[in-house]
Order: C-alpha cells, then sequence, then structure tokens
C-alpha cells in the first residue's frame, strides 16, 4: 500500500508549480507567457502524477455526474460573483489581451479544475476524514496512522465527516486572495457536498470548470476585469 505521506508529492505537485510560478515568474514572465508555462508543466506533471491518483469516477452514472456538475458550475459561478462583487472596488483593471485570455482560460477551465479538485477534495478532504476516523477512535497518534498507515486511495466513495468538509474548505480558501474568502469559502462548502452527494470527484472537476469558464467570460462579455 501506497501511504498517504507518499502520495503528498504527486498530489501536490501541480498545485504548488501552478502557484508556485504565478508568484516566482509574475515580474519577469508577461502574463501569456506565464501561463503558457504553467499549462506545459502543471500538465507534465499531471501526467507523470496519474498513476497514483484516486479514480475521478464513483459508483454512480458518469453521464449525470457530467449534467449535476454542469448545473452546479453554473450556481457556483453566481455565489462566486455574488459574494465577491462587495469586496470588488470598480474601475480600472485593464483587459487581458487576446492570447493571454485564451491561455488564461484554457489554465482554468480545464486545468485548475483537475489538480485543485484532486488536491482539496481527492487528498486533504480524505486524508482529513481518515485522520478524523483515528481521532475519533481515540487512537494514540491519529496524524501518523493516517499519513503512515491509511492511504486516501482506499477511502469509500462519498466518505466525509464535518471536520473534513472544514479542513477541505479551509485550505481551499488559503489559496484565494482576502476579498475572496467569502466566496471561496461558500465554494468549497459547493464542492464538498457534491464529493458527498454524488460520491465521485468528476461532478467536482466539472463543476469547476464550469464556474471558471462562466467566470472568463462574464468579464470579457461584462469589462469586469477585476472579477478576474
Amino acid at each position: 500500500m501506497i501511504t498517504n505521506r507518499q502520495l503528498i508529492l504527486p498530489y501536490a505537485a501541480p498545485y504548488l508549480a501552478y502557484v508556485g510560478i504565478a508568484a516566482l515568474l509574475s515580474e519577469m514572465l508577461t502574463a501569456d507567457y506565464n501561463y503558457l508555462l504553467r499549462l506545459l508543466v502543471v500538465s507534465a506533471l499531471l501526467c507523470w502524477a496519474w498513476r497514483w491518483y484516486c479514480p475521478l469516477r464513483g459508483p454512480k452514472s458518469p453521464l449525470i455526474s457530467v449534467l449535476v456538475g454542469a448545473g452546479a458550475g453554473v450556481v457556483g459561478l453566481m455565489l462566486w460573483i455574488g459574494l465577491l462583487s462587495p469586496f470588488v472596488t470598480p474601475g480600472d483593471t485593464p483587459p487581458w489581451s487576446t492570447q493571454a485570455f485564451v491561455l488564461r482560460l484554457l489554465s482554468a477551465g480545464l486545468l485548475v479544475p483537475i489538480f485543485e479538485e484532486l488536491m482539496m477534495r481527492g487528498f486533504v478532504f480524505r486524508l482529513a476524514w481518515q485522520w478524523d476516523q483515528a481521532r475519533t477512535n481515540q487512537d494514540a497518534d491519529p496524524l501518523h496512522l493516517a499519513l503512515d498507515q491509511r492511504s486516501i486511495n482506499t477511502v469509500a466513495p462519498g466518505s466525509w465527516s464535518w471536520v473534513a468538509v472544514g479542513l477541505s474548505t479551509l485550505a481551499f480558501t488559503s489559496g484565494h486572495t482576502l476579498p475572496e474568502w467569502p466566496a471561496s469559502i461558500a465554494y468549497g462548502l459547493l464542492m464538498a457536498f457534491l464529493w458527498i452527494y454524488r460520491k465521485d470527484l468528476l461532478t467536482c472537476i466539472v463543476a469547476h470548470g464550469v464556474t471558471n469558464i462562466g467566470l472568463a467570460w462574464y468579464v470579457f462579455a461584462t469589462g469586469n476585469w477585476q472579477y478576474w
């Protein structure tokens, strides 16, 4: 059995690479080259790590999961815009170039939903659930047990606890800017609900992709680039 400690790198590497390139190279590369580099590097890491990932599908119909995910993505888009709007300052955020917009759209719509849901609902949520189970069972060292004697890939689809919901939502929120926290908390809770309800990551990934693509087209159509 591959333990959770051994799985940290495969699950975290794409996420950390995406965030690292964005943060460390923002002053060195233009937006289009920055997103192109993220697309290439993160795609390569996902291909390398795929053998260690949990299944995206669950026990329910994949077609229904896609449809539910698409509908939830629209709901998530409305939640995001509505909860972010009080913290957005209208004004002078310049529009992106066409090339940068397309590259960011590809990244946000196709790449981010996969590695972020694998990391947050695939790894963090399940690890938190296993830690919570060990803690509830009064094991002597629940964190050690969860990391070194358990694998998140053995967790039954849809398994959950309030601790897992809370910790995964906090982890998801920490990857966003302070004005985005109310929206990201609500969105994290929505993704947790989809995992519990549909018992798969496919629904979460589709919903996340629909939300991100919808947000891109919203800012493009309205000129409200400050939302992006």
